[in-house]
């Protein structure tokens, strides 16, 4: 089990699929960590977890530093915007903010429903705001709605590794 204070990586996959997609999720809650590598285990959708959980872990994870450093860039990043330390709003930012990141999808998954904080995130180029389901059934079909779309029917940008350059 990873603990997300600390960080890392869980490799989880089913085969017969082409490509692993790589995710980033950041999150601080051990039990919405747990929930989401159940679900996206379920959905059979070949993949690789990061995890982190605060803001600073993340932009360590996306960059590939640290306790990150030879894992593959994420194709997306699924962001709570209440982190401890820096949190999601800052992380959205700096992504977007850096010429290197900014072409990852950062997907926000939250459980805030005002308006100032879907507003302040699309403002900062969030790709979308979802809001964090609270029941069971509605985390599975977050998660099929995440492969069926963003990693299958979305064609993600080439990403552009901030080590060197596009991978």
């Amino acid at each position: 089990m990873i603990n997300p204070d600390i960080g890392g990586t869980v490799p989880e996959s089913a085969s017969g699929a082409a490509r692993t997609a790589v995710i980033l999720l950041v999150e601080d809650s051990i039990a919405d960590v747990r929930l989401m590598q159940e679900v996206l285990r379920e959905t059979g959708l070949p993949h690789e977890l990061l995890i982190a959980g605060d803001g600073e872990k993340a932009l360590r994870a996306i960059r590939r530093e640290g306790e990150y450093a030879g894992v593959r860039m994420p194709d997306i990043v699924l962001l709570d915007l209440n982190l401890p330390g820096m949190d999601g709003r800052e992380v959205l930012r700096t992504i977007k903010g850096d010429p290197a990141l900014r072409r990852t999808p950062v997907l926000v998954l939250s459980t805030s429903t005002a308006e100032s904080d879907i507003a302040a995130s699309y403002d900062a180029h969030a790709n979308c705001y979802l809001s964090k389901p609270v029941d069971l059934g509605d985390f599975f079909r977050l998660a099929e709605a995440l492969r069926d779309f963003w990693l299958r029917l979305v064609i993600l940008p080439p990403k552009t590794d901030p080590i060197g350059g596009l991978s």
